[in-house]
């Protein structure tokens, strides 16, 4: 528990809004448990003792593990008993240990932290303006300035893996598309060449067909022609072969009327 039993309410108002405001921009990252006024509902276990920070900050993302814990102070809270006995069990956890105190504070508190080897990771100090708080940092200790720095670096990498991934991806995706419209032009071009080739088929095809009529017509032409002239010629040699025997008759006929009959014998 607190040394600082009972704190004015004017700065128990401010206390509470400011562990508000933290827990509304500490969301977005974490999860957010917190302790407010009289309300001690979040507990962590530090060197076997059980202790209620203002905010308990987890990861969202795999094992919920502890990332930092904060504690709020207000002008009255930040002397010497308060970080004996909170902010030195505080500095013990396995996460960060984050101390935000009114403007104007931060050099008293951190000179504290310095006096009594509290290990503090960040200082940040807080003012109010009309309904808003403004919150600055003041100090961050070395390891702190570590491990940013490596999540600084872990985020680039994460982004330069992302922009990569989402080059290959998109790389892919126009390969794949380049494909497509090729299969597509393929297609078209065969199918393209199928038709040209189907339509010069149908025409040699046709024109085979008209070749081939008009070859039988002109062979069926020829034949009546020829049959025609067949008739003709026998019609021709009919005629001339009557004629020959009309003329032979006659000629046959003039010469026995011109022939003198035979005189007959004398009775005896």
């Amino acid at each position: 528990m607190s040394p600082i039993l009972v704190r004015p309410f004017r700065e128990q108002v401010d206390h509470d809004r400011v562990i508000r405001q933290l827990q509304s921009r500490f969301r977005r990252k974490y999860a957010v448990a917190i302790n407010v006024g009289s309300l001690q509902e979040t507990t962590i276990r530090v060197a076997g003792m059980s202790v209620n920070p203002d905010l308990v900050l987890t990861s969202t993302a795999g094992a919920r593990r502890l990332q930092s814990v904060v504690e709020v102070e207000t002008s009255e809270s930040i002397n010497d008993l308060e970080a004996m006995a909170q902010w030195a069990r505080f500095a013990k956890v396995r996460g960060a240990f984050h101390l935000y105190v009114p403007a104007g504070m931060a050099e008293i508190a951190q000179r504290i932290c310095r006096t009594k080897r509290i290990n503090v990771s960040e200082i940040w100090t807080y003012f109010f303006v009309g309904d808003n708080t403004r919150f600055t940092m003041f100090y961050r200790s070395p390891s702190a300035q570590r491990t940013v720095q490596a999540r600084k670096l872990a985020a680039e990498a994460e982004v330069k893996k992302s922009a990569v991934k989402k080059k290959a991806v998109k790389k892919k995706a126009v390969k794949k598309k380049a494909v497509k419209k090729k299969a597509v032009k393929k297609k078209a071009v065969k199918k393209k060449t199928v038709k040209k080739k189907a339509v010069k088929k149908k025409a040699v095809k046709k024109k085979a067909v008209k070749k081939r009529a008009v070859k039988k017509k002109a062979v069926k032409k020829k034949a009546v022609k020829k049959k025609a002239v067949k008739k003709k010629t026998v019609k021709k040699k009919a005629t001339k072969k009557k004629a020959t025997v009309q003329e032979n008759v006659k000629k046959k006929a003039i010469s026995k009327k011109s022939k003198p009959a035979p005189a007959r014998r004398a009775k005896k």
